[in-house]
């Protein structure tokens, strides 16, 4: 029985659909959802909705008890259609492949792979397991030149005529992604490689008609080429090449290098597959665009479409929109580095797939966290609303139990701070950590591994160079002489509390507190007791303290700072 609408998430609602739509079409079989993948270049974070939404789907039926098999296509046999930029070990020479199957095409140099298909695929396959994605990964090459489809193939050139009059419908209108879709940030990464080649053709129509058949070139390998007779009773095709003349006459009941286009292809596999659930970016999901067309070829091949909500963009903080056969794309390997994959599967499972999102390679990583972390103690004491709660329990496990998780989960922005303090030394860091509690030392960075390793590669890789926080070797004697009577008694103030307040929090009352105190106010005076230029004092005293210490107006939290300096350099510095 379907659940209340009111009390479930996205993702119990789509399970309830999905459950009832697979008794429906094949009871008693698994349920199917599925995914595609082009590995045309690196498989960006955009394309990585196109597996999260389904995964969420297919977890929470497993969760409910039934079967279900996750399928991830990987459309490797789509051709090879741009050398990508900024990819390590590829020039200007990958261009002599373009054309050919994925699969056909060299790997970067340096590469462990035997071709691009599977150098591109390999990042992926690794973080979908970091992520705890279960999957089934069906190779489109091994399909197809298996034999496969080979009675599918012969399927759709039987119904050439019906297939041709079908995508006529929509070949005089115009596209409908340029009327529909909306401009978009500039940080906004679109999926619209993430499910086949949306860019493709619809087939053939040449002086032999239609035929929704693409045969690779059997000298250059290449798909440039035009199939310009077909015979049904033999299953003789004659094709040309386009890019070297190379012709020949082929038996298609017998011939396996080649594949159907696009806009035939999605549809044979759902029905192929049985898919009841599979998501497709905009650029799918706009009128004339592959899912509706393919809604209507699919009956040809004996089967339904299956339900497919449209998703929507994911955003990069700070980065360009791109598409994935384009080099610097942050791929799910590059967020699983800065950050843990609990927060990275939140990201995806707390918005509805028609939502746009940001994942943060900035400084927002810290407010993300913060906001992770506050959601994670409002659930530890059942304080959380229901919708939330779903989504942070999807966040830190599957049906198949917890992810992984950092036993002792300090703050992202305090490990970040000393990350940055320490550069590296793992015997300081340890130091100031244990010094942020007392009562409760730390006592082994494994404790906040690893959170720990996540915010130093940040450190390391997101924050520019000039950002990075170095402490002063020297004081800075000149603004410590230049000081008036009211900064000295201030900086007197802190050096005073410093060693009974040595503590994150203790530290953090002290800072605060001493311009209260220097106004006549009481160290523990509440904002609603205090005039507003308390705060103004406040952010002077602070700049002060940044100065001395780092020579900057700005830096890590101050308690953290101090705690990272030490007493002692904290002391010199400050001139005592």
């Amino acid at each position: 029985m379907a659940q209340s609408t009111e009390t479930t998430d996205w993702v119990s609602r789509f399970a309830d659909e999905v459950i009832e739509e697979s008794e429906r079409r094949a009871p008693s079989k698994p349920v199917v959802v599925a995914s595609g993948l082009s590995p045309s270049g690196p498989i960006h974070l955009g394309n990585l909705r196109e597996v999260m939404t389904p995964h969420l789907v297919a977890d929470e039926i497993r969760r409910r008890g039934h079967q279900v098999r996750h399928l991830i296509s990987w459309d490797d046999y789509d051709r090879y259609r741009k050398v990508p930029n900024g990819v390590a070990g590829v020039d200007p020479s990958w261009a002599e492949h373009i054309g050919k199957p994925l699969t056909s095409v060299p790997a970067p140099k340096g590469s462990a792979y035997p071709n691009w298909a599977e150098h591109f695929k390999a990042a992926m396959v690794e973080a979908l397991a970091e992520l705890g994605v279960e999957f089934d990964g069906i190779s489109q090459t091994a399909q197809y030149t298996s034999g496969a489809y080979r009675e599918q193939v012969l399927h759709a050139m039987r119904h050439r005529g019906d297939i041709d009059a079908i995508l006529a419908q929509y070949r005089t209108k115009p596209k409908g992604k340029k009327q529909s879709q909306k401009p978009v940030d500039e940080a906004e990464l679109e999926a619209e490689e993430g499910s086949g080649a949306a860019s493709e053709d619809d087939g053939s129509s040449g002086s032999g008609g239609y035929f929704p058949y693409k045969p690779y070139c059997g000298a250059c390998e290449k798909d440039l080429t035009t199939v310009t007779a077909y015979d049904d009773d033999s299953t003789e095709l004659t094709y040309v090449c386009g890019a070297c003349g190379f012709t020949e006459t082929v038996r298609l009941s017998e011939f396996d290098r080649g594949k159907l286009v696009w806009k035939v292809d999605w549809p044979m596999r759902w029905a192929y597959e049985g898919v009841v659930f599979e998501p497709s970016g905009v650029d799918h999901s706009s009128p004339g665009s592959s899912f509706q067309v393919g809604g209507q070829i699919v009956g040809i091949f004996g089967g339904k479409q299956p339900i497919g909500p449209m998703y929507a963009f994911v955003g990069i903080s700070g980065m360009a929109k791109m598409s994935s056969s384009r080099g610097g794309v942050p791929t799910p390997a590059d967020a699983l580095k800065i950050m843990e994959p609990q927060l990275l599967r939140w990201l995806y499972a707390r918005r509805r797939p028609n939502q746009s999102f940001k994942i943060a390679f900035d400084q927002e990583i810290q407010r993300l966290y913060d906001e992770w972390d506050k959601l994670a103690g409002k659930v530890a004491e059942g304080a959380a609303l229901p919708g939330d709660v779903a989504a942070y329990t999807r966040a830190v496990g599957t049906a198949a139990g917890e992810l992984p998780r950092t036993p002792r989960p300090l703050p992202y922005r305090t490990l970040a701070s000393v990350a940055d303090i320490t550069a590296g030394h793992q015997d300081q860091a340890l130091r100031i950590l244990s010094e942020l509690d007392p009562a409760d030392p730390l006592g082994s960075l494994d404790e906040v591994r690893p959170r720990y390793d996540r915010a130093e590669a940040w450190i390391n890789t997101q924050v520019p160079a000039d950002q990075r926080t170095i402490v002063r070797e020297e004081p800075d004697a000149e603004l410590l002489k230049s000081l008036d009577e009211q900064g000295q008694q201030s900086l007197r103030l802190l050096l005073d509390g410093l060693a009974e307040h040595w503590s994150l929090d203790g530290l953090t009352h002290l800072v605060y507190g001493v311009p209260k105190v220097q106004a006549g106010f009481s160290a523990d005076a509440t904002p609603k007791e205090l005039p507003p230029e308390i705060k103004t004092a406040q952010r002077s005293f602070f700049a002060l303290l940044y100065h001395l210490l780092v020579g900057r107006d700005t830096g890590p939290r101050l308690p953290t700072l101090l705690l990272a300096v030490g007493q002692d350099r904290v002391r010199a510095l400050l001139g005592e």
